[in-house]
């Protein structure tokens, strides 16, 4: 990065003994991503195992970084760390065993750029598929979903998702409260991105359930 090159994606991913997944995710979002960019990897526990891995790739991925929550323990203070420690114009928050929907972070870029606040990825509408997991998980999940957009009119078909892109600058305006649940929090950006107003947009992903 030069001083001509501002930072544009901080790339959050908030992490528990993810090593393996983190160093394929890291592979992937260096050979994919062209923007200019920045990982923040985010641990509550000095102990975690993708400690390791950050160490050890720390000089091929050049903006790679470890960023400790002291925040509190849980997702919700994992975000509010790695905001704190990003230095770019848009922040993503993914999830380090995620690999198919990098292939969405260009389109949600592009919505960003076109003037939305907030993008979040769909795996129930616009081409979005949701494979694998439990037949209960898949159905309550779909169920909530269609009862948050058609009671609030959100533009979003799948808050769930814990995949966000949003402008650096307006994320306090979330006041994020949640607990360590992760589509508790991922609901609640959804919920509060659309009460605060923001220009919303949503991409369609294909994500595998483990």
């Amino acid at each position: 990065m030069t001083e001509r090159e501002p930072m544009r994606l901080s790339i959050l991913l908030p992490v528990r003994n993810e090593g393996i997944n983190l160093k394929i995710m890291l592979k992937i979002l260096r050979a994919v991503l062209e923007i200019t960019h920045e990982v923040l990897v985010i641990c509550d526990d000095l102990e975690d195992t993708s400690i390791p891995v950050v160490t050890a790739m720390s000089n091929e991925y050049g903006n790679l970084r470890l960023v400790h929550n002291q925040l509190g323990r849980g997702v919700t203070n994992a975000i509010r760390a790695g905001v704190q420690a990003a230095c770019g114009e848009y922040v993503l928050i993914f999830a380090a065993d995620e690999v198919g929907p990098v292939m969405a972070i260009e389109d949600m870029l592009a919505l960003m750029d076109e003037g939305c606040d907030f993008v979040s990825c769909t795996r129930y509408a616009h081409g979005g598929r949701r494979l694998g997991g439990s037949m209960i998980g898949q159905v309550l999940s779909r169920i909530a979903n269609r009862l948050f957009h058609a009671v609030s009119g959100c533009v979003l078909t799948d808050a769930t998702t814990g995949i966000k892109l949003i402008r650096r600058s307006v994320f306090q305006q979330l006041h994020l409260e949640a607990g360590p649940v992760g589509w508790a929090v991922a609901f609640e950006m959804s919920m509060k991105a659309q009460r605060a107003g923001l220009k919303l947009g949503e991409v369609q992903i294909i994500s595998v359930d483990r």
